[in-house]
């Protein structure tokens, strides 16, 4: 029988530059054209955010942010490194850089090569900008993958009669996308090296909007365009925990020790319809994270498709298919962390779900 450690963490793309370029997107967001202009009167701001920018615009809070995440991701690696896993399936998302308009499907997993090399800093969100580790565009990073896990993962869901897509091999884009790299890009902040195999499991986290607004914020800067019909959605909270539930079942009764990581932030205040764009849905995500904490997963697997993306709780649904997993097998989380922010754009939380 298979032995199973559940994940909770982010790859928030923030943490991928300077503290400089971290304090400078919340002043990006309030600025942009399609925002209410009550936010520039700072007399319209929540308590807490005045005192969070300081009288520095954010950067010194960029610096105490950023060490709060890596304590974190140190804790988790500790963690990861303490169960020696066979293979790492990573669940995240793909914003229009590997999944484009060939093909937009709804989960994927990826049977990556035994050995795979990317420069992760020379294409998407990071090519023309320079990161916290100082490490030049053209870097080459190896990284493994486990195919025959992938086989093993895809086969079981199949048979479980969940019409599994899966790859070997990226379509649309050199490297996986960030969801995937940045998240063992933060379990190896201090560069020991990632010695673990992966096995990116894609959702389709941005649903209708992953074409048209390529998973970001320019909806904030450009009237949306009337193209007819809206393109289909992603998969709702409940498909997710559907789908959690049967990977569940097939690692467990795998050969493999295996990690099951939920990669995303919380509420992301640019795609928050509650709160204007600016800053988190605070009040929802305290909701989940309550329910969380209690394994009150029906919570979770009742949120309407409407109710997640109104909150910005799109990304979520990495963590709907990991709740999925542990309300299969019976397991409450430890939250290590949660962190509540007005200027970093998402609330994070971090949380493992240790073997029974």
């Amino acid at each position: 029988m298979g032995e199973i450690l559940g994940l909770g963490m982010t790859h928030y793309p923030g943490l991928t530059g300077t503290d400089e370029g971290l304090s400078s997107i919340w002043q990006t967001i309030i600025n942009a054209p399609r925002i209410d202009p009550k936010w520039k009167d700072q007399q319209n701001w929540p308590e807490g955010m005045l005192e969070e920018v300081g009288n520095d615009m954010g950067l010194s809070a960029a610096g105490r942010y950023r060490e709060r995440m890596w304590k974190n991701f140190r804790k988790q690696r500790e963690i990861i490194d303490d169960f020696d896993p066979d293979f790492i399936v990573i669940i995240a998302d793909d914003q229009y850089e590997n999944f484009k308009e060939d093909i937009i499907p709804p989960f994927c997993v990826f049977g990556l090569d035994d050995e795979f090399e990317q420069e992760v800093w020379g294409h998407g969100f990071m090519s023309k900008k320079d990161n916290y580790w100082g490490e030049p565009h053209d870097t080459k990073m190896t990284f493994h993958g486990h195919r025959d896990g992938a086989k093993y993962l895809t086969t079981g869901l199949l048979e479980r009669g969940v019409p599994m897509p899966y790859a070997y091999k990226l379509s649309n884009s050199p490297i996986l996308a960030h969801g995937f790299n940045y998240t063992m890009l933060y379990l190896d902040i201090d560069r020991r090296g990632f010695p673990y195999p992966v096995i990116p499991f894609h959702v389709n986290c941005y649903g209708s909007d992953v074409i048209k607004a390529s998973g970001a914020f320019s909806h904030l800067f450009e009237e949306p365009q009337d193209d007819g019909m809206p393109d289909p959605p992603g998969p709702n909270p409940a498909m997710c925990h559907e789908i959690g539930a049967k990977m569940a079942e097939t690692l467990a009764a795998s050969p493999y020790r295996s990690v099951v990581i939920a990669s995303s932030s919380w509420s992301h205040c640019f795609l928050s319809t509650n709160t204007g764009y600016v800053v988190p849905d605070t009040e929802t995500d305290r909701l989940m994270l309550e329910a969380l904490k209690k394994g009150d997963y029906e919570t979770w697997r009742n949120r309407t498709i409407e109710e997640t993306e109104a909150a910005g709780h799109h990304e979520m649904l990495n963590w709907h298919v990991l709740a999925g997993a542990m309300s299969t097998l019976d397991r409450k989380p430890e939250i290590i962390d949660y962190v509540e922010t007005f200027i970093f754009q998402s609330n994070k939380c971090f949380a493992v779900f240790p073997p029974a």
